[in-house]
């Protein structure tokens, strides 16, 4: 499990969402609450861990994004996640705000 974490945590990239679009149009696109941490999420997909995966989509933590959300995006390309491929899904979290900035 430790050899999947490392993995998972050095191929977490941030990426706009011009390059996530053809993913969303695959229908591959997982959008993960914040309050997650997504390698965890990665790591729950990957093991198949099919009885925390289907908490979190009873509790609306993991889900497809709604047309809403893809209508949002679409219209600004440049909108920032966290995103970290678990084949065959591309799993997203809207970028945190910087409380610096």
């Amino acid at each position: 499990m430790d050899d999947l974490r490392a993995e998972l945590t050095a191929t977490l990239d941030e990426a706009e969402w011009d390059w996530l679009a053809p993913h969303a149009r695959r229908d591959v696109v997982i959008l993960v609450a914040l309050e997650l941490d997504l390698v965890e999420v990665g790591i729950a997909i990957a093991t198949d861990d099919t009885t925390r995966i289907q908490q979190w989509i009873d509790e609306a933590l993991i889900h497809k994004p709604l047309p809403s959300q893809l209508s949002i995006w679409n219209q600004n390309q440049s909108q920032r996640f966290q995103a970290l491929i678990v084949q065959p899904y591309v799993l997203v979290q809207e970028a945190r705000l910087d409380p610096s900035a």
